[in-house]
């Protein structure tokens, strides 16, 4: 059993079948063109999906998971070299961290020649350089999740950056209408260009069949055999999906999920804060960072160094979940029913 944050903040179990566990290997090894001996580098945690997809494609294969315990580029970097790793799974931050290297051109990364990506979307900006550091025969793009492995896969993000493709081996996708409460139908698909909500069809042999226990999250992810992911999407004119978003607030970043309300909670607890919103903005190594508009108290003063100690101490609180950035603003956008309006900080400081 896998564990995944989803949309919601509390985690939720996703128990995987044998079945499920094999088709979706199976499929990462056909997607991501991996063959018979392939070496690959082990370093997403056991947790993730990714970590477990690629364990098990290389026991598939034959081949070597080469074991990274603790992320450091440079070790990185010297892995691929002494090791000769010929296959690369990651997210787009550890992309962004071996590509920056300040001596990279000491190491010889050319036994590197299959990369994919997933967990959080990868910049023009980033692929660009990947691909000119790596010069791969396959660099592909995996959108996909602990419940259902594979989404779509796109394996031409060279001529189209940040496309998320097509659906995999196994599986059925339909965009159709958002509906933040949760409530939207299988049935209700929007026009091809339009922004919708992606959703995978259950019959695929890598899904999942419902959350341990938790009926209240079925309800809301499971309707008529679909699995409503979240994400955001538009088909361009050539049938390829890109992601734009979530329906939700979600932020990934480093491609981890991070809830807004879950941070704001927390900083909430600070004796001097009056208000506090939490949104994602932007980052070229990150995806997006966590970043914190802060209202203090009346007659207090609050700072953003007192305020990532305090989110610092706070009990049972991850530590990628801390905001990497701070705003100490007079007040915050709200609606006249009183509910925080994120797309305005967002449209204000993403520029």
């Amino acid at each position: 059993m896998l564990y995944t944050s989803g949309t919601t903040g509390r985690p939720k179990g996703v128990p995987r079948t044998h079945r499920a566990e094999l088709s979706a290997a199976l499929a990462h090894v056909i997607q991501s063109r991996n063959s018979f001996g392939d070496r690959t580098l082990g370093v997403m945690p056991l947790y993730h999906t990714m970590g477990v997809r690629s364990m098990i494609a290389m026991a598939l294969l034959g081949g070597c998971l080469v074991c990274l315990r603790d992320w450091r580029p440079g070790d990185a970097a010297r892995l691929i070299e002494e090791e000769r790793v010929s296959a690369l799974y990651l997210v787009p931050t550890l992309y962004h961290d071996l590509v920056s290297l300040p001596d990279l051109d000491r190491y010889d990364l050319t036994s590197a020649r299959k990369l994919g990506y997933a967990g959080a979307p990868m910049s023009s900006t980033l692929t660009g350089r990947v691909a000119e550091v790596f010069r791969p025969d396959v660099f592909l793009n995996h959108l996909g999740s602990t419940e259902v492995y594979t989404f779509t896969v796109c394996d031409r993000i060279l001529t189209k950056p940040t496309c998320a493709g097509r659906p995999g081996l196994f599986g059925r996708v339909r965009v159709v209408r958002p509906d933040p409460e949760r409530r939207g139908r299988p049935d209700d698909l929007v026009p091809r260009g339009e922004t919708g909500e992606l959703i995978v069809s259950l019959d695929s042999p890598e899904a999942f069949s419902g959350y341990w226990r938790r009926p209240d999250a079925d309800a809301n992810a499971i309707r008529q055999g679909w699995y409503f992911t979240g994400d955001l999407v538009y088909e361009d004119t050539d049938g390829d999906l890109y992601t734009v978003g979530r329906v939700d607030d979600m932020i990934i970043s480093g491609g981890e999920n991070v809830h807004p309300v879950e941070v704001e909670d927390v900083l909430l607890r600070h004796p001097d804060v009056a208000d506090a919103c939490v949104v994602g903005l932007p980052d070229a190594r990150l995806g997006q960072i966590v970043a914190a508009f802060v209202v203090a108290r009346p007659g207090t003063t609050v700072t953003p160094d007192s305020l990532d100690r305090f989110c610092r101490r706070a009990p049972d609180f991850a530590s990628f979940k801390r905001p990497r950035r701070y705003e100490l603003v007079d007040a915050l956008p709200k609606s006249p029913t009183g509910k925080l309006l994120r797309r305005v900080l967002l449209e204000s400081y993403s520029r």
